[in-house]
């Protein structure tokens, strides 16, 4: 059995819970700027350590004047801002639990969340968040109080709680140890109807005392800031805002993608939290914007030059003069504009929830930004692995994180015990039970280490297909460079039990508009009618023929049909950190599957777009 294991380089706490992190910050720098919030004029004003734990406090008054009591749970509904930082912390210095609930969520998604954790109040943000919540409020009945930003019910809440005492809340908070319970985070139910997953202080608080040590060159250098833009509703970015706190990082939100870049270009951040199809997105969006002003084979040549002198400096290789020289022009011409876009101060990016693909690595490494690609589950705190500054190696989700053992078992299945370990599935025994194997979380992917100990995710243990000729096909090997197609939104590899592999294709409602208009097509084309295109069943086509070039003949796809719909979250076909849901999708979508095999695929030639 293949296991990597690293000790913890900071001696546990078993006492101390969150509200230290900032406690300890405010006394180290009380003067630190460690948020800032839009100032309406487009540009940032700067919240001190020391003003935000008065705020945090001032709230938890509120809180506790309302009648929240210790180990009360509150469900919160918001999307990424300022004040979901602050009501966090809030909650902890009251000595609550919050349950995060992700600010998409439907009515019964809500309703299912508030009863199964037992909350007893329940914070939102917008109107439309209310008339959400007010769907099945009667279906709700523990639920006593509930507040809306948008009615102004935070400055309520503090108004309220003048009356409480300075030491009533530094009693409360003091209250928590380690091992008692932080927060309850429901997992994203892409396998089934979420699961509430117990963390507890210990969980974030010594992952984020190692994390900010393991990754010290990223948010414990003077200066540090991000901009967060991930929901944090979900561990990583709820990890990440954590870890910010104590390692003394600027942290920004934009809630609206829409107004990412005019944000990155007026905030600057150091480092990014992003998932791939982020990256996907600034990559084919800077792609379709050089096509469309007459240098796309200069955008082409320049992302080549880019990979191949990333890939060579990797493997510890010399880069010819002729490549250099290349480089250097299409540093001024490319990369240079490019960083600037993001904000020309992006060091890092840290990337999780779905596998990056060396293309995209190295294109972004060659324009100055490290990805630091990591592994994690809600179940683990978020990482457990992770590529560092010093440590890094582009295709892999790095080495394991101190405090964190990983093993695999017979079958290549990832198991992963230590600091940020979750204590269990909140009043699910028979799930807590069937996850553990002798102390070890069973995540349910498989992977492989390389002799460094570099781990790298292959696939979902429950998602290989098996075709009707015995041959093992996992979905993400053949998914992931597809989807990284401009045109292409989201793709469901089927096959099981099949003679043959095939996908399910939708198509980028965003990107093909541009795309169209680039090769000379009316950019308001239909989805529908764009699916039946020739032209972009073409260009589907030459994405999978990228993709079946990297797996054997009996792993390749050999048909594909395009949909005239998207798969998003709303539609309920895609989770809200843009996994999809793929019993669901094979589910709903049975037809089309039944059609791809309906006429047997007799041809030798793998590259079929029936």
């Amino acid at each position: 059995m293949v296991q990597f294991e690293v000790p913890a380089i900071v001696p546990a706490d078993p006492q101390a819970n969150i509200t230290d992190l900032l406690a300890s910050r405010v006394k180290q720098t009380p003067t630190l700027a460690l948020f800032a919030v839009p100032d309406g004029s487009g540009g940032w004003r700067d919240i001190t350590a020391a003003d935000f734990e008065r705020e945090v406090i001032r709230l938890a008054k509120g809180f506790v004047a309302a009648g929240i009591e210790p180990g009360d749970k509150v469900g919160f509904l918001a999307r990424t801002t300022y004040e979901w930082s602050l009501v966090d912390f809030a909650l902890f210095y009251a000595g609550a639990i919050m349950v995060p609930v992700y600010e998409t969520s439907s009515p019964k998604q809500i309703q299912w969340i508030l009863s199964d954790s037992g909350a007893i109040a329940c914070l939102v943000e917008s109107a439309e968040h209310v008339d959400r919540l007010a769907e099945v409020r009667d279906e709700v009945p523990l639920v006593r109080k509930t507040w809306s930003m948008a009615a102004g019910d935070l400055d309520t809440l503090r108004a309220d709680g003048a009356s409480v005492s300075d030491e009533e809340i530094q009693r409360r908070r003091n209250l928590a140890i380690g091992a008692d319970i932080a927060t309850l985070i429901y997992t994203s139910g892409s396998t089934g109807r979420p699961k509430g997953c117990v963390l507890t202080h210990s969980n974030f608080v010594e992952l984020c005392r190692n994390s900010a040590k393991a990754l010290s060159e990223v948010v414990a250098t003077p200066g540090a800031s991000t901009l967060l833009f991930i929901t944090t509703a979900h561990v990583f970015a709820r990890f990440i805002s954590i870890l910010n706190v104590h390692g003394g990082v600027k942290t920004g939100h934009e809630p609206d993608t829409r107004q990412l870049l005019p944000a990155l270009g007026s905030f600057k951040p150091t480092y990014l939290l992003a998932v791939p199809r982020v990256f996907e997105k600034v990559y084919n969006s800077a792609e379709q914007k050089a096509e469309a002003g007459g240098k796309g084979k200069i955008f082409r040549a320049a992302a080549h030059a880019a990979v191949e002198h990333s890939t060579l400096l990797q493997d510890g290789k010399k880069v010819p003069l002729g490549l250099k020289l290349k480089f250097r022009l299409f540093d001024r011409l490319v990369y240079s504009k490019l960083r600037t876009a993001m904000g020309g101060n992006v060091q890092y990016a840290v990337s999780g929830s779905a596998p990056l693909g060396p293309r995209l690595g190295h294109f972004f490494h060659s324009l100055g930004v490290t990805i630091l690609e990591g592994y994690g589950l809600t179940e683990t705190t978020a990482p457990a692995t992770v590529n560092l500054a010093t440590k890094s190696k582009i295709g892999t989700v790095g080495p394991v994180l101190p405090g964190v053992g990983i093993r695999l078992g017979e079958d290549g299945e990832i198991e992963v015990r230590g600091i940020n370990v979750f204590k269990e599935y909140w009043r699910n025994p028979e799930a807590t039970a069937e996850a553990f194997n002798d102390g070890w979380f069973r995540t349910g992917d498989i992977g492989s280490f390389d002799s460094e100990g570099f781990l790298t995710i292959t696939g979902r243990k429950k998602e290989i297909l098996v075709t009707a000729g015995g041959k093992n096909v996992a979905p993400a090997a053949l998914e992931d460079p597809i989807r990284a197609n401009p045109i292409v939104g989201q793709v469901v590899v089927v096959g099981d039990q099949k003679p043959f592999i095939a996908a399910l294709v939708t198509l980028d409602s965003e990107m093909l508009p541009t795309w169209l208009a680039n090769n000379d097509m009316p950019a308001d084309l239909s989805l529908s009618d764009a699916a039946k295109d020739p032209r972009v069943r073409a260009e589907v086509q030459k994405a999978i023929d990228t993709a079946n070039a990297a797996v054997s003949r009996a792993e390749s796809i050999r048909k594909f049909t395009i949909l005239s719909t998207e798969w998003t979250e709303a539609s309920g076909h895609l989770t809200p950190k843009m996994s999809i849901k793929r019993n669901v999708i094979l589910s709903d979508f049975a037809v089309h599957v039944d059609e791809l095999y309906s006429v047997p695929v007799t041809t030798t030639n793998v590259p079929l777009g029936g």
